[in-house]
């Protein structure tokens, strides 16, 4: 039996040191995204290849939130919360000095591993201490802080990479920086977890929701999938189709359109607050579908501005979507359910970015980018269609136990 520690006024502690870690985790996962034309037009590497360390990263935080999901149910979110801490501050060392394939991938991989320990500890450790007011807070923190994280990543690296003195190493220093501010507020944080036995056992690959909300995976699943696919598209072709196809090669505009994407889903996911998770997913997947429509319609034309605005208008219907499923998915959990619900949240996710990304990886030498962005706005169209036609309250089919 896993029992909350009784709220106190260092509570709020918690919260904010869970809401800076888990920011500065994706910071730093964010910080390499504006760097990887500098290293195509530097080491030569190609489209595929930058494709493939998408693939890495998020192959290595699947398979952490598969076996490591639970741990910090018994064994307390902040050592595991150290742990993931840890592997990114190794990986922002190993990043320094990126001159073969070989380091970017193992880099990429060591952030996955550390971001899959965060998404399921990080975000329970958030609904462990958010506020009992508003409502919405504890989804929204959960589920964009990740969000936020990485358009700050993005926009200081390439305003790092275009204006600072040391464009393929400052960048890591300062996200190695925030990763261990964020170590030393934890420190300093309470335990929300009291530690049980069964950690061992925890380790055995499995996911599970409440019964009461498994009706809400499938919807869940294609918003999830179709929003983090489109993440990956950002990090993996984005580059290439700034420089080649909107005829600029600033890392700064970079850094800027990857954060254009990112950054409005934090702006998004309170409104989404407004309306049902039903309604909010409805809503959110169809306003996807026009910034997808709009992205397309840019690429075409080449037509900068209009990809921004296109990107922005994706990104913030994102973020309703995204925090409507997982404010219907937390319906009624209880501190057990919290850390194996944020890891099934974040299998999907990262699910969505790894599977498209290495079909298209496959595909990059056949078809142009413009033609793999059409793929994932089918992609989209489908996870919108599934959505509107599918979505229902968690209160629609109450289950028990």
């Amino acid at each position: 039996m896993i029992n909350l520690r009784p709220r106190d006024r260092t509570l709020p502690l918690a919260f904010v040191s869970a809401v800076v870690s888990l920011m500065a985790t994706f910071a730093a996962v964010g910080s390499t995204i504006p760097l990887f034309n500098i290293y195509r037009a530097e080491e030569g590497f190609t489209t595929a290849d930058v494709s493939l360390t998408v693939v890495a990263y998020s192959a290595a935080t699947l398979s952490t939130l598969l076996v490591f999901g639970r741990l910090s149910n018994h064994v307390g979110r902040r050592p595991i919360a150290f742990a993931s801490l840890g592997l990114l501050v190794v990986a922002c060392l190993l990043l320094l000095n990126v001159h073969d394939i070989g380091v970017l991938i193992a880099g990429r991989l060591l952030m996955g591993l550390g971001a899959g320990l965060a998404s399921s500890t990080l975000t329970a450790y958030i609904v462990d201490a958010a506020p009992a007011r508003p409502t919405w807070l504890a989804s929204v923190a959960s589920s964009q802080t990740v969000m936020l994280g990485l358009a700050v990543g993005a926009i200081a690296s390439g305003a790092l990479v275009q204006f600072g003195p040391w464009p393929r190493g400052l960048i890591y220093l300062v996200a190695i920086g925030l990763l261990l501010l964020s170590a030393a507020l934890v420190a300093i944080s309470p335990e929300t977890v009291t530690p049980t036995p069964g950690g061992w056992r925890s380790l055995h690959p499995g996911v599970r929701v409440p019964v009461r909300v498994r009706h809400l995976l499938p919807v869940a699943a294609a918003v999830f999938l179709a929003t983090w696919a489109t993440g990956a598209f950002y990090q993996a072709f984005v580059p290439a189709l700034v420089e080649d196809q909107l005829h600029t090669n600033s890392s700064l505009v970079l850094g800027l359109v990857f954060a254009a994407y990112m950054g409005p889903s934090a702006l998004g996911a309170p409104l989404g607050g407004r309306f049902s998770p039903a309604a909010g997913q409805r809503i959110g997947m169809i306003a996807f579908l026009a910034g997808w429509t709009g992205l397309i319609t840019a690429i075409a034309t080449g037509a900068l501005p209009l990809f921004i605005a296109a990107t922005i208008i994706a990104g913030a219907a994102q973020g309703i979507a995204i925090s409507a499923a997982t404010r219907g998915l937390l319906f009624g959990t209880t501190l057990p359910d919290r850390a194996p619900t944020f890891a099934v949240v974040y299998l999907l996710s990262y699910s969505g970015a790894t599977v498209p990304s290495l079909i298209s990886a496959r595909l990059s030498d056949i078809f142009a980018v413009p033609e793999i962005a059409r793929g994932y706005a089918g992609l989209a169209m489908v996870a919108t269609l599934v959505t509107a036609f599918a979505a229902r309250n968690p209160h629609d089919q109450v289950q028990p136990e």
